[in-house]
C-alpha cells in the first residue's frame, strides 16, 4: 500500500498541467509562511515573547490564547500581521450558511446557480471584514493593557493611533489570506482556505518534537519521559490518524430505487442508487462552535480588570479547561451542535420530496412522508455515533496531557479539531489529485477504489 502511494506521488509529476497546480499551491502557502513572520507595527515582540513562553511553560499552552496561537500557526504568540489568520472568513462563511438556511430571500439567492453563489459569496467577504476589525479591535485594547501581561508594557505608545494601525493592519492581513485562498482554489489544487489552516497547523510540528526531545533529555531539567512513553504515543497517534480516517469517511448507503420511464424513442430501464448519510456530517463544524461558546466568558473576562469582572469571571473561571464543569459543558455543547449543524445541511423532506419528483423511491418504504420521516430516523440514529465520536476527539489532547504529562501543543497532534482538519484536508486534496490522475491514465494513491471528499465540510472551508 505505501510503494502504491509512492508510485501515486511521483506520478503527479508526470503530468504537466498537475505539477504547475502542485507547485503554485506550494509557492502560495511559502508567501503565507512568510507573512507569518512580518510583525505588527508599534508592539514589542521581545516582551509579548516572553509573556507567551511564560503562559505556556505555567499551563502547557492549553488556554484560549494558547489554542488560537496554534491554529494560527504561531502568527498570534509573534502577533505578526497575519495573526487572525483566516478564522474571520470560516466565521463569516459559517454564519452565511445559517442565514442561508433560515432566511428566504438568501435561501432563495443561493439557488440561482453560479450567480447567485457569486453573491453569497460577496456577503461573506463583507462579513469577513466586519469580523475581522472587531476582534483586531479587541486585540489593540487587550495589548494595550499592562495588567493583563503581568505589567509589562507591550504597546509603546498606546492609544487611538495605535488601534487604528492594529485594526487596518490585521484586518488587511486576512482579506490577503482570504486572497490567497481564492488563487489557489483557481489555480491550484485543494482547497484553498483549508491548506492555509493545515499549513499553520502542522507548521507547528517542529516546535512540538521540539518539546518532545526536552523532555526525553534528562539534562534538560524538563525530562518526564521515558522511551517507552514515546513508542506508546507514536502507537497512538498512528491509531488515532486510522480512527479519524474510518469514521470521516464512514457513511449509512440508503438504497434507492427509480422506476421504469418509457421515453419517445427507448425505454430506461430502472436503476438501483443509494443515499449517502455521513456518520460524521458535522465533525469540524461541532467543535468550532462548541469552542467559539465555551471560551466566550474567558475571552471577554480577559478583557476586563483583574478585580472588576464580577459573575463573568467567577463563571469562566469554573468552567475552565481541567475542571469537570467545563468537559460536561463542552461534550453537551458539540453533541447539540452535531445535530443542529445537521439539521442545517440535510432535509429530509426536501430529499423525499426531490426522490418523488424524479420517480425515485426506497424499497419498503411510501414515497413523501413516510420516506422524509425514515430519513430522519436514520439520520438520527447515526448522528448519535457521530457526536459521540467529535466528543471523544474534542477531548483528547486533554486525556494525552493529563497521561503523559505533555505540554497542549504535543497533545493536540493527538485530537482536536486540529486532527480531523488535517485528515479531512489531506483526504480532500488527495482525492483532487487522484482525479487529475485518471483522467490522464495515471495510477492514484490506491490499488482498489477511490477516495472519497469530505464534501460536507466544504463550506466551512469557504469551498
Amino acid at each position: 500500500m505505501f510503494s502504491q502511494f509512492l508510485k501515486g506521488f511521483s506520478n503527479c509529476f508526470k503530468v504537466p498541467e498537475l505539477r504547475q497546480k502542485i507547485l503554485f499551491t506550494l509557492g502560495i502557502l511559502a508567501v503565507y509562511r512568510l507573512g507569518c513572520y512580518i510583525p505588527t507595527p508599534g508592539i514589542d515582540g521581545v516582551a509579548l515573547n516572553q509573556f507567551f513562553q511564560k503562559m505556556s511553560s505555567a499551563n502547557g499552552g492549553g488556554n484560549v490564547v494558547g489554542i488560537m496561537d496554534m491554529f494560527s500557526g504561531g502568527a498570534l504568540g509573534k502577533m505578526t500581521v497575519l495573526s487572525l489568520g483566516v478564522m474571520p472568513y470560516i466565521s463569516s462563511s459559517i454564519i452565511m450558511q445559517l442565514l442561508t438556511a433560515v432566511i428566504p430571500a438568501l435561501e432563495k439567492i443561493s439557488k440561482e446557480g453560479q450567480a447567485g453563489y457569486k453573491v453569497i459569496n460577496q456577503y461573506t467577504r463583507y462579513g469577513t471584514v466586519v469580523l475581522a476589525m472587531i476582534q483586531s479591535f479587541f486585540i489593540a485594547l487587550w495589548l494595550e493593557s499592562p495588567s493583563t501581561f503581568g505589567g509589562m508594557q507591550i504597546v509603546a505608545h498606546p492609544g487611538w493611533g495605535f488601534r487604528f494601525s492594529t485594526v487596518m493592519t490585521l484586518t488587511a492581513g486576512t482579506i490577503f489570506l482570504m486572497w490567497l485562498g481564492e488563487r489557489i482554489q483557481e489555480k491550484g489544487v485543494g482547497n484553498g482556505t483549508s491548506l492555509i489552516i493545515t499549513c499553520g497547523i502542522l507548521s507547528r510540528a517542529p516546535t512540538a518534537y521540539h518539546y518532545l526531545i526536552l523532555l526525553l533529555d534528562p539534562n534538560s531539567g524538563q525530562g518526564q519521559l521515558q522511551p517507552i512513553a514515546i513508542v506508546l504515543m507514536c502507537f497512538f497517534l498512528v491509531g488515532v490518524i486510522i480512527g479519524v480516517t474510518l469514521i470521516s469517511q464512514a457513511q449509512r448507503r440508503v438504497p434507492v430505487q427509480y422506476a421504469r420511464r418509457a421515453g419517445s424513442t427507448a425505454t430506461t430501464v430502472g436503476q438501483g442508487t443509494f443515499i449517502p448519510l455521513k456518520v460524521d456530517t458535522a465533525g469540524i463544524i461541532a467543535i468550532i462552535f462548541a469552542q467559539s461558546i465555551i471560551l466566550f466568558p474567558a475571552t471577554i473576562s480577559s478583557f476586563l480588570p483583574a478585580h472588576g469582572g464580577g459573575v463573568l469571571q467567577h463563571f469562566a473561571a469554573w468552567i475552565q479547561r481541567g475542571h469537570l464543569a467545563y468537559y460536561m459543558l463542552y461534550a453537551t455543547l458539540i453533541v447539540f451542535f452535531c445535530y443542529f449543524y445537521t439539521a442545517i445541511v440535510f432535509n429530509p423532506v426536501d430529499v423525499a420530496e426531490n426522490l418523488k419528483k424524479h420517480g425515485g423511491f426506497i424499497p419498503g418504504i411510501r414515497p413523501g412522508k413516510e420516506t422524509a420521516d425514515y430519513l430522519d430516523y436514520v439520520l438520527t440514529r447515526i448522528t448519535v455515533v457521530g457526536s459521540l465520536y467529535v466528543c471523544i476527539i474534542a477531548v483528547m489532547p486533554d486525556g494525552i496531557l493529563s497521561l503523559f504529562k505533555v505540554p497542549y501543543l504535543v497533545a493536540s497532534f493527538f485530537g482536536g479539531t486540529g486532527v480531523l482538519i488535517t485528515v479531512g484536508v489531506m483526504l480532500d486534496t488527495m482525492k483532487q489529485i487522484e482525479s487529475h490522475l485518471q483522467m490522464h491514465h495515471y495510477e492514484g494513491f490506491m490499488k482498489s477504489g477511490q477516495l472519497r471528499s469530505r464534501s460536507t465540510n466544504r463550506s466551512f472551508m469557504g469551498a
